[in-house]
């Protein structure tokens, strides 16, 4: 399938000075095509030093209920929403959590209809189709969305698709571009996620492959801008060709792979967070246990876009970059 090119005037980015965002930004304000207005909104203010040229930036939070009305006074077209809590701090909690992510898209496809915004773009991810046992093994954008009440952001992803079709139905001039992702590694990724690569050795789950989708986060930018610059719509997962397993993960980092039972590994998570000596409950066993591979037929057939790393090529670049042999 073909989309016609579109020549928006104007586009707003939320979660603008986030690892993505920054991208984003910089990528539109390198090639602005038709864009005269570029706007930049994060709730932290962007240093004189690194702003761009042709770039507005906004200080705002998501939160804040007046927000549709500062999404109004700039008066995009396009909305790129990618504000969220990706990476929660040690003083966040699930309310500040569903504020930000569930809350805050609210407020935003409210200042989308406000502003008279023709398109939303949207940042999900496959976590909002959940972990779970009796997954498919590749899941495609019609499988069902079943979150995980336990993984706050697991849960927020699928209630905010569940608004965002209610959305689509009471408001179908605003269209809207949902993009669910698998892991998203690059240049400098730091997250939970990359968190695990960082530990003397890999932990799996007995029995599991724990199998990793991954979308280089040049490709992401990629699809985004395709998104802002024609008429596409609809619902895409984003992952590089083919999926890596943990033990994979683990001989390519040259470290040993650990693989425990799932009530052992349970109980030690339990007894290491009581202590205070990590981060991660039993919970986090689904998490290995039962991920999500994402099927990117839709995405090269429909969309038109073929990523231009596989899950490997793109977990191996950012390796390449995070020990110091990336290009310079």
């Amino acid at each position: 399938m073909s989309f016609e090119p579109a020549r928006p005037t104007s586009v707003l980015i939320t979660g603008a000075g986030g690892y993505l965002g920054r991208q984003v930004v910089a990528d539109l304000a390198a090639d602005p095509g038709s864009l005269e207005r570029i706007v930049a909104m994060d709730i932290r203010p962007e240093p004189e030093e690194t702003r761009l040229p042709g770039v507005t930036y906004v200080v705002a939070d998501v939160r804040d209920r007046g927000l549709a009305r500062l999404i109004a006074e700039q008066k995009p077209q396009v909305v790129v929403h990618l504000a969220a809590l990706v990476t929660p701090g040690k003083k966040s909690d699930r309310r500040l959590e569903y504020e930000v992510d569930v809350m805050g898209t609210e407020h935003v496809l409210e200042g989308c209809v406000e502003a008279g915004a023709s398109k939303l773009i949207y940042s999900s991810s496959g976590a909002a189709y959940g972990y779970h046992a009796d997954n498919p093994a590749w899941l495609s954008e019609d499988d069902a969305l079943r979150g995980n009440p336990e993984f706050a952001y697991s849960d927020h992803k699928r209630q905010v698709e569940e608004m965002l079709a209610r959305w689509r139905h009471d408001y179908p001039e605003l269209e809207q571009l949902i993009l669910r992702s698998g892991t998203i590694l690059g240049a400098g990724t730091a997250n939970q996620i990359t968190a695990l690569f960082d530990k003397p050795f890999l932990l799996g789950v007995a029995g599991s492959e724990s199998p990793f989708v991954v979308i280089w986060d040049r490709d992401v930018v990629g699809v985004i801008r395709r998104g802002v610059f024609s008429t596409v719509t609809g619902i895409y997962n984003l992952a590089g060709d083919g999926a890596i397993a943990m033990r994979e993960m683990a001989r390519i980092l040259k470290k040993p792979y650990l693989p425990l039972p799932a009530g052992l590994l349970r109980g030690a998570l339990w007894l290491l967070k009581r202590l205070g000596l990590t981060q991660y409950g039993p919970e986090q066993v689904g998490f290995l246990q039962y991920r999500p591979v994402l099927d990117n037929k839709r995405l090269k057939e429909v969309f038109g876009y073929q990523p231009a790393k596989s899950s490997r090529e793109a977990f191996e670049y950012y390796l390449a970059w995070r020990d110091g042999r990336g290009p310079a």
